[in-house]
Order: structure tokens, then C-alpha cells, then sequence
């Protein structure tokens, strides 16, 4: 039996990622003493902010196919498995024991871009179970969303070592 998790699934799964991520920036823009390192650190948990408003209204958008059960499950254990396999890839580290006790915002950006990466790896990888009917392209624009936050901490990271 071949299971298919649907876009609405997938979209659910990508706002809890998006909150975790914002959970995890605002920790770690409370970990650092600089100003610059803090306005920084808040801008990005913003910008995960936004991006799980983005991936609500994707899924508020939904047609009725997308949002269709694709197995018989009535106690939602793969919607759970999806959740908790996304809450122990990505962000749910605690942020004390990853930044240390004095924490640089290298540091930071560096475990920030693995966490994003890692979501991409789990998007991507979930790609061959959403069917194209039931909404692919929106996954596919999860992932395109993703690739956008590496490329900006990439960015600032560069920054720091220039």
C-alpha cells in the first residue's frame, strides 16, 4: 500500500515548522547581548511569522481535493508522525545547551541554516507522497520558501565574515 499525505497535511506540518522556527529565534535573539545580533534574531522569528501566515492561508486555499484524506485514518497517526518527526529535526533543540553560555551570533546562524536546511531535506522528501491532484505545487512552494530563508542567513553570515 502506497501512503499519499495530502497538501493540507503537508501545509500543517510546514506552520508548526514556521512557529518552532519562531520560538527558536526569539530564544535566541534573547541569548545575545549585542543590539545588531538581537534586531537581527527578531527579524527572522518576524519573517517565520510570516511565513506561517503564508502557509495558513495556502492551506485555508485549498480546493476540496486537496484537502481530502488520501488513507483511512481516523486517529490522524500520520498527521502525528509528520509532527513529531518536524518537531525533532527542526528547532527543538533548547537553544541554552546549542548557543552555550556565552553565545555568538555566528554560532546562531550557523545552527540556523542547518535548522533550515533540514526543513528542506523534510519537505523534499515528502514531495513522492503529495500526488499532483491533491496539490503538489503548493509543496513545492513550501520548499521554494525555505530556499529563500537559507539564502538570506547565508547572506549574513557572509556579512560577518567579510
Amino acid at each position: 500500500m502506497s501512503i499519499r499525505f495530502s497538501a493540507a497535511e503537508m501545509l500543517q506540518v510546514a506552520e508548526q515548522i514556521e512557529h518552532n522556527g519562531v520560538a527558536f529565534y526569539r530564544v535566541a535573539s534573547e541569548q545575545v547581548t549585542e543590539a545588531d545580533a538581537k534586531a537581527l534574531l527578531r527579524e527572522l522569528s518576524g519573517w517565520e511569522e510570516n511565513h506561517a501566515a503564508l502557509f495558513a492561508a495556502m492551506r485555508a486555499d485549498l480546493n476540496d481535493a486537496e484537502q481530502a484524506e488520501t488513507v483511512y485514518d481516523p486517529l490522524d497517526e500520520m498527521l502525528l508522525y509528520l509532527r513529531t518527526f518536524a518537531d525533532g529535526v527542526v528547532y527543538t533543540d533548547d537553544p541554552f545547551t546549542l548557543f552555550g553560555v556565552v553565545p555568538e551570533l555566528r554560532k546562531i546562524l550557523d545552527i540556523a541554516l542547518d535548522r533550515e536546511r533540514d526543513s528542506i531535506i523534510f519537505y523534499t522528501g515528502m514531495r513522492q507522497y503529495v500526488p499532483k491532484a491533491l496539490g503538489l505545487d503548493k509543496l513545492e512552494h513550501v520548499i521554494r520558501e525555505e530556499f529563500s530563508h537559507v539564502n538570506m542567513i547565508e547572506k549574513q553570515i557572509a556579512k560577518l565574515t567579510a
